[in-house]
C-alpha cells in the first residue's frame, strides 16, 4: 500500500474552512483543478455521504464521501478514474488550534502497475499541498 499525509495550518474559523472545503462545486472557483461538479448528492447533506464529485481535469475520476463528520472528518473514496490504483481511501482531519485549524489529508492506494506507486505518492503529495495553500488564500481573500 502507499500513502500520502499532507498537513496544512491554517489561521481561519475552523467552521469557514470545513465549510469551504467540504462544498465541492466550490473547488471549481479556488482549488485550480478546474471545473468540480456533484455528481450525486449527499445525504442528509449535500456534500455530504454518498455525495459523488467529478473534476474536469481527470476526465472519469469520480470520488464518494463515505465518512462526513461536521468540521471533524472527510472520507473519500475514488470509485472511478483513469488511474491503475485500488483500494484509494482519502481521509482529511481538521483539529481546531489555537483560534485556527490544522487539516491532516492522507490518502492510502494500491498501485497496479509497477513503478507507479511511488511516482503517484509524489505527485499527490505536491498536488495536495498546492490546494490546501489555495484554500488558505482563498478563505483570506473572503
Amino acid at each position: 500500500m502507499n500513502e500520502i499525509v499532507v498537513s496544512r495550518d491554517l489561521s481561519h474559523d475552523p467552521a469557514r474552512v470545513w465549510a469551504r472545503y467540504t462544498d465541492h462545486e466550490g473547488w471549481s472557483s479556488w482549488a485550480g483543478l478546474g471545473r468540480v461538479r456533484l455528481v450525486r448528492r449527499g445525504a442528509p447533506e449535500r456534500d455530504g455521504e454518498g455525495a459523488v464529485r467529478a473534476f474536469s481535469l481527470s476526465p472519469g475520476l469520480r470520488e464518494e464521501v463515505v465518512t462526513f463528520e461536521r468540521e471533524r472528518l472527510m472520507q473519500y473514496r475514488v470509485t472511478r478514474g483513469p488511474l491503475p490504483i485500488d483500494r484509494h481511501l482519502g481521509e482529511v482531519l481538521f483539529e481546531p488550534r489555537g483560534g485556527g485549524v490544522g487539516i491532516t489529508w492522507r490518502v492510502s492506494f494500491r498501485a497496479l502497475a509497477p513503478g507507479l506507486g511511488g511516482v503517484m505518492e509524489r505527485g499527490l503529495s505536491a498536488l495536495f499541498a498546492r490546494v490546501l495553500g489555495a484554500l488558505d488564500r482563498d478563505l483570506a481573500r473572503r
